[in-house]
């Protein structure tokens, strides 16, 4: 044998070897030694779980014997922690995070005397890239991993949102006057035409129209909004019944005695419809938009803090209506992430029934997952722990104080836990946050321009306060 053909010879020998010691993936991700909450229809929980990820799906849950079968380059140990799915916030206006703090001097006619006012003098689309940045930011270290959102410059909270790793639903809003993204009114439609064409089919973003609500958007527009949401098989967000004169306040002529009912004569009321609030919603009403299979945000957190209402959410809950749990906007609940809202969702319905047996924990976290899910009508891709689902998870750590002790993981979740206990949030297969660090941005990336942000707002805020706390109230 030449040495030409020995060298050749050792070498090949040599990577063979080093194939035979190298690692087989056959996952991208294995996380282990957590109490693992399924969320699935059996609500299953695993003492000493594990789940496996592989590219963006989930392909294994089970107990630990399971992760012999795996191998990855990526480990979690959960620590004892609780790993459940990752929450979803159904109803939100996140770039109103920039206001967060604002009008609380006791102002009756918050939304048409200072929040459209306030918008109306700094909205930018800058100013929203840069406060979507700052709440996704905010909802990924507090476990949220899909939101649903009505608001404007769709194309720059998609942009914001995708940059953090977060999923959203995201509705361009569509109102009778002239807006931050649009002259003219009306002019979200064809914003809305846009986004959509550019967004449709993206892994993290969902398109959708967003009608601000029946009395501010007219019959044939809400038509035209059915029609074209048809055409392009995408969702419709909607304020639907968080005062209690809305039925008097629109305009065209109709045999409603409620939106529900208007919606429904008017064909506008289908499965594509996710309605935000549902505050005074009647018997009837509730009994359409099941008929309809039509989703709905309970916000219970704001509608408190705006002494709106208190939602007939466990009469939703009771007949399976597709119902997940929201925040509302930063300026409504002064809040994006759902752990004070879960706690609400339960007491506030308790309060309402004067029956401390309803809304139990198990109940609550699973509206804040598969709730959601099938409000938004996408359990089939996430809301729970299960084979083939996206991997959407999150982690709890459960060593803090208020974490313990840990007898009932739902009761620990809905009671005791707050932002802060999210160690780790996995979005769509992606790492997002680890060990309360975040792995795709920086805070301090966005803090200075927060900070300038809140300079050029504050003064014209407070002048502006000083005149809508004459306004009269919207629901007298």
């Amino acid at each position: 044998m030449n040495k030409p053909t020995l060298l050749a010879s050792i070498i090949t020998l040599a990577l063979s070897g080093c194939a035979q010691f190298a690692p087989s993936y056959n996952a991208d991700l294995i996380i282990t030694n957590g109490e693992v909450l399924t969320i699935d229809g059996n609500m299953s929980v695993i003492e000493n779980g594990v789940v496996v990820v592989k590219d963006d799906k989930i392909i294994a849950v089970g107990e630990a014997v399971l992760a012999e079968q795996y191998r990855a380059p990526k480990l979690i140990d959960a620590q004892d922690g609780i790993v459940m799915p990752g929450m979803i916030n159904t109803h939100n206006h996140l770039p109103m995070i920039a206001f967060r703090g604002l009008g609380e001097e006791g102002i009756s006619n918050r939304l048409f005397a200072y929040f459209f006012p306030l918008e109306g003098e700094k909205l930018s689309r800058e100013l929203i890239y840069n406060a979507t940045k700052l709440g996704a930011i905010d909802l990924a270290q507090s476990g949220v991993t899909t939101y649903a959102d009505m608001y404007y410059h769709m194309d720059e909270m998609a942009k914001a949102t995708k940059e953090v790793g977060l999923r959203a639903v995201l509705g361009q809003t569509v109102i009778k006057f002239p807006v931050v993204d649009s002259s003219a009114p009306y002019g979200g439609i064809e914003y809305a035409q846009s986004f959509i064409d550019q967004y449709k089919g993206d892994p993290l973003i969902t398109p959708a129209y967003a009608p601000h609500a029946v009395y501010t958007v007219s019959k044939e527009k809400l038509q035209q909004i059915n029609q074209l949401s048809k055409q392009q098989d995408v969702p419709v967000l909607i304020h639907v019944a968080e005062f209690p004169n809305e039925e008097a306040r629109i305009k065209e002529e109709h045999q409603a005695s409620s939106p529900v009912e208007y919606m429904a004569q008017i064909g506008i009321l289908d499965e594509r419809v996710v309605l935000a609030h549902g505050i005074h919603f009647s018997e009837n009403d509730i009994a359409l938009v099941k008929q309809a299979d039509a989703g709905v945000a309970y916000n219970p957190m704001a509608n408190a803090k705006g002494a709106t209402g208190m939602a007939p959410a466990w009469e939703m809950y009771r007949t399976d209506v597709r119902l997940g749990l929201g925040t509302d906007g930063p300026m409504s609940s002064n809040q994006v992430d759902l752990w004070r809202t879960l706690s609400y969702a339960s007491t506030m319905q308790r309060l309402k029934h004067d029956d401390r047996t309803i809304m139990i924990p198990e109940q609550v976290i699973e509206m804040a997952t598969m709730g959601g899910a099938k409000a938004l009508h996408m359990e089939e891709r996430i809301g729970s722990l299960e084979v083939g689902k996206q991997a959407d998870i999150i982690i709890v750590e459960t060593q803090s104080a208020n974490m313990m002790p840990n007898y009932d993981p739902y009761a620990t979740l809905v009671f005791q836990a707050n932002p802060s206990n999210v160690d780790t949030t996995i979005v769509n297969g992606e790492v997002v946050m680890e060990n309360r660090q975040m792995q795709t941005v920086a805070l301090d990336d966005v803090r200075s321009t927060i900070d300038a942000m809140e300079a050029d707002i504050s003064a014209f805020a407070k002048e502006l306060a000083k005149k809508a706390i004459k306004s009269k109230s919207l629901m007298d």
